[in-house]
């Protein structure tokens, strides 16, 4: 299809009942704009609340963001809308890194390799077709790793964000379940970025009527006395400028360093982002009505370039967006002009120093009560993969290596090779629950491979493709949504 085409249908408004926008059509250029601003605003909560918990530059991370997209979509020649966000699922690895006294260079450059890991992935799944993605990750195990990836995080909430300012933390908390489960459509999709509105609005009135808090204060790295909202540094930034460059604790754009420890941490990310996109092709897929199963691997080597991309000048991890998924699927636009006009805005935003000030000062209890929600979502994500595809945990094909790569990961387990290098945690758990998966498989008794198998077959309610049916919630890759949309990690 041609990549910037866009034939205009409907006279170039909404379009009527029963009628869609396909990914090379599109509305008037003002409503088209509409839609891509709607799409910005989708994909802002997530995007630029990930950086900030892996201690990256938010303002960087929107820029980059906005360009991935676009290096997305040329990619697949137009053929998939989606958005680049920034990923969720490296949020466990980035976190081991910094525990282990790994800097910014370290985080983006094990991203960077991550990136390059995924990107060859794809190219393989391109050549030799997406069942290939089925044989080697099935849902037990795709399933079990995006789990230790989320649990693994609890930690991080208690330890670090929660304790900032626990009442902030429980208020906006409480928000983001009622707006996520209470509030239907699009503003119910947003929840998280009107969480972080909430959240920062009640943190000034806390700051006007109770005055500072004593707390720890992980910018000072201790306890201090401060107040929740500290505006002192959007006072002094530019409105039109560059992202700054990382110097001394303020953390911009900068170049990778590599280190092998820190690339075993962030590695298990790919097999999420595998999972991930590939569910959201076929969503996409679901919803336009074409067989988007021959671009599935230049989608997911799509992600892997972006990602390599926006790490490579000190960005973060990007991933297709659930939440925009979500925007068609209500509006029954699939139109990839939008997704153009939303990446520019995406870096038209990157060029204000002052915007990515205003994120950065998000206080931490803010971000306390939102990432209990988010990191919750994504280990619970992986029982969803589980049950939409009937995994079952009578089998012990399933059930031991699944059993014992979460408890490693989740329990932070360490296998101490030589004093200068181990694996542990997230990366350990991962390489437990594939090896262990397919060295039970190889050497289970006829029934219960005869039983698996079984598992595996279509249920009277799908076709060979697999099914579609509604799926709540959010992928790996952000916020917290209440979708009504096809889309699920099924085999093929």
């Amino acid at each position: 299809m041609a990549l910037f085409g866009w034939s205009v249908v409907h006279g170039g408004k909404a379009p009527p009942p029963g009628e869609v926008v396909r990914p090379n059509e599109r509305l008037s250029w003002p409503r088209t704009i509409g839609l891509g601003a709607q799409h910005v605003v989708a994909m802002f909560g997530a995007t630029f609340v990930f950086p900030l918990i892996m201690g990256l530059n938010p303002q960087l991370a929107i820029m980059m963001s906005g360009i991935a997209t676009i290096i997305f979509l040329l990619i697949v020649s137009g053929r998939v809308p989606s958005y680049l966000g920034t990923s969720a699922s490296f949020v466990g690895g980035v976190a081991a890194i910094r525990a282990q006294g790994g800097d910014s260079a370290e985080v983006t450059g094990a991203i960077l390799v991550a990136g390059v890991v995924l990107a060859l992935v794809g190219v393989l799944i391109h050549f030799v077709g997406s069942r290939a993605i089925y044989t080697v990750l099935p849902p037990v195990v795709t399933g079990a790793v995006v789990m230790l990836i989320g649990f693994n995080l609890a930690p991080v909430v208690a330890g670090t964000y929660w304790p900032q300012d626990q009442w902030i933390a429980l208020l906006t908390m409480l928000f983001v379940i009622v707006v996520a489960v209470g509030v239907r459509g699009f503003l119910g999709r947003i929840a998280i970025f009107l969480a972080l509105v909430f959240g920062y609005v009640l943190s000034w009135i806390f700051d006007r009527i109770f005055g500072q808090i004593t707390s720890y204060s992980a910018a000072a790295a201790k306890e201090t006395t401060h107040f929740r909202v500290d505006w002192a540094g959007v006072k002094a930034a530019d409105w039109l400028g560059f992202p700054p460059h990382t110097e001394g604790d303020v953390v911009g754009w900068h170049a990778p360093s590599f280190s092998v420890a820190a690339i075993l941490l962030v590695l298990p990310a790919v097999i999420a982002l595998i999972a991930e996109n590939a569910g959201h092709v076929k969503a996409v897929a679901e919803m336009t009505g074409d067989d988007l199963d021959p671009v599935m691997g230049r989608a997911i080597a799509a992600d892997g370039v972006g990602t390599v991309i926006a790490s490579a000048v000190g960005g973060s991890p990007t991933t297709t967006y659930a939440e925009n998924i979500g925007v068609m699927a209500a509006t029954r636009v699939y139109s990839t002009a939008a997704y153009y006009v939303a990446a520019i805005v995406a870096i038209l935003f990157g060029f204000s120093p002052k915007f990515g000030a205003v994120v950065s000062a998000t206080p931490g209890g803010v971000l306390g009560g939102i990432t209990v929600v988010l990191y919750g979502m994504i280990g619970l994500l992986g029982a969803k993969i589980w049950r939409e595809n009937r995994v079952d945990f009578s089998n012990p094909i399933n059930l031991v290596p699944a059993a014992a790569g979460i408890i490693i990961g989740i329990g932070g387990v360490s296998l101490v090779f030589t004093d200068d290098f181990s694996l542990s945690g997230i990366a350990l758990g991962t390489i437990i629950t594939v090896l262990g998966f397919h060295l039970a498989k190889a050497i289970a008794p006829p029934h219960l491979k005869e039983l698996w198998l079984a598992e595996r077959s279509p249920r009277p309610d799908q076709d060979d493709e697999g099914a579609t049916e509604t799926a709540a919630g959010r992928d790996a890759g952000g916020a917290v949504l209440v979708v009504d949309e096809p889309g699920a990690y099924k085999e093929p």
